[in-house]
């Protein structure tokens, strides 16, 4: 397969859609003999390949190394998580499909709660509903989660690092 006209997009397609099942490549392919590419198409190719190809491996890396900053950090790695967070539910699809998957696992515990987990009810203006929707997470404006979490996280860094 030619890499070097794959997007990165069809790469992000590709690993969402692969089975993540699959064992480890061997370490001593893994880590190999490794020559500098020539040039930056080849350099971009070789870089989609491996991910590809590698994937669990470099999975397995990633948590092994966030595994290593947890014993020695804790506080910085629910820090990080706290940041990552905040930038997710900067996303709307992704603070939509958060809010509606915790309703759903609430609603089944306490439908009482999950019904004031609702957002509220959005005007309507002349049978179309306002232009300028706001986005709420489990009832709450989104602003109110990207404070808190933003919060968290910055007070973990402080507290981390000193």
């Amino acid at each position: 397969m030619d890499w070097g006209t794959v997007s990165t997009e069809d790469l992000i397609e590709a690993l969402k859609e692969v089975e993540w099942s699959s064992p480890p490549r061997p370490l001593n392919e893994f880590f190999s003999k490794f020559t500098l590419p020539r040039s930056s198409t080849k350099w971009n190719s070789r870089l989609k390949c491996n991910l590809y190809y590698y994937r669990t491996n470099y999975f397995l890396m990633v948590m092994f190394i966030l595994g290593l900053g947890f014993l020695r950090r804790p506080l910085a790695i629910v820090a990080a998580m706290s940041t990552a967070l905040t930038i997710a539910f900067l996303n709307d699809s992704f603070a939509g499909t958060f809010s509606e998957k915790v309703t759903r696992t609430v609603r089944r515990f306490s439908p009482h709660l999950a019904a004031k987990m609702r957002p509220p009810l959005m005007p309507v203006l002349r049978g179309r509903p306002s232009s300028k929707r706001a986005i709420y997470i489990c009832g709450r404006p989104r602003w109110q989660f990207v404070l808190m979490f933003s919060a968290v996280s910055s007070c973990g860094l402080f507290l981390a690092v000193s």
